[in-house]
């Protein structure tokens, strides 16, 4: 086994959430964690690649999307509104116009780095750190997410315009 690796034996055992898990990441889930690094590292190489808009939204539209369907209607922002732009400028390393932009947009953008790195290290050294990012889609994880959004959504419109 790798030294560098060998601390993350079994990161599941040790955080109380497996203890029947097997202590190293199977062949297929190592490829899986690679599959998922190289995606995160490609969204968050394009967001760097990507200028921000100094308006808070539309930078989605720089990707050549179509501008938001909500905001031409309704003149307020949607519930994901300023997210790209946020990630944008958290890929640029402004973390502060990126919570300021949208906060779960640059929470979003933080997890997807975090991300990137679990998944790198579960690739190489075969760790099962992996696994314990899958609690985020367990029904509590879920409902802190949607909290999340409707927090952000109305931070965006108290914010928007001003």
């Amino acid at each position: 086994m790798d030294r560098r690796c060998s601390s993350q034996a079994d990161t599941a055992r040790r955080a109380g959430t497996g203890a029947s898990w097997p202590s190293r990441a199977s062949g297929a889930e190592r490829w899986a964690a690679a599959f998922v690094a190289v995606c995160l590292l490609s969204v968050i190489g394009l967001a760097a690649w990507t200028e921000p808009s100094p308006t808070g939204v539309g930078t989605h539209e720089r990707l050549g999307l179509q501008p938001c369907v909500w905001l031409m209607a309704t003149g307020r922002p949607c519930p994901t509104c300023g997210m790209t732009t946020s990630f944008a400028h958290a890929a640029n390393g402004d973390l502060r116009a990126s919570l300021l932009t949208q906060p779960l947009g640059a929470m979003i953008a933080i997890g997807s780095a975090v991300g990137f790195w679990i998944a790198l290290h579960t690739a190489v050294c075969g760790s099962n750190a992996g696994r314990l990012t899958g609690l985020l889609f367990s029904g509590r994880g879920v409902g802190v997410g949607i909290g999340a959004l409707l927090a952000a959504w109305g931070y965006k419109l108290l914010t928007f315009g001003g």
